[in-house]
């Protein structure tokens, strides 16, 4: 009995072209001068899922690193959820909470401060039940 090796590849040209700019510490508008094209379209090439392999070549050389590089590069489920979720992404959700009219910059230390509030509560109810139960005695 012969097993078949799975030859498929989760494989997504775009991320892989973000993954590498990321590592190098590059950005969109660097890579976009590097290429001489526009920002937007190098946002464009990093959502799809197959590039052509001339738009590769090029990638790869502003990149400077092999094309096989990208055509290869496996995708990880928990890498891009880790990368799209990171705090340093300047997406402004891990910084900015909206609650009402009032911008909260850190939502841990609203929750600590609503702790703090919740716990001096709790300590006026035990408060007033001690004199409760000692003008019974």
């Amino acid at each position: 009995m012969e097993t078949k090796e799975q030859t498929f590849k989760n494989t997504h040209h775009g991320h892989a072209v973000k993954r590498i700019r990321h590592s190098l510490g590059i950005k969109q508008e660097v890579l976009a001068d590097m290429m001489g094209i526009t920002q937007a379209r190098v946002s464009n090439f990093e959502q799809k899922k197959v590039l052509e392999d001339e738009i590769i070549d090029k990638l790869a050389k502003a990149l400077n690193v092999a094309p096989q590089l990208i055509k290869e590069l496996e995708e990880d489920p928990v890498t891009v959820i880790i990368e799209n979720n990171r705090i340093d992404n300047n997406s402004g959700s891990a910084y900015n909470y909206i609650a009402g009219d009032n911008i909260i910059n850190n939502p841990i230390d609203k929750i600590a401060e609503l702790f703090e509030r919740l716990l001096e509560k709790e300590q006026e109810k035990i408060a007033l039940l001690e004199k409760l139960l000692g003008e019974k005695k």
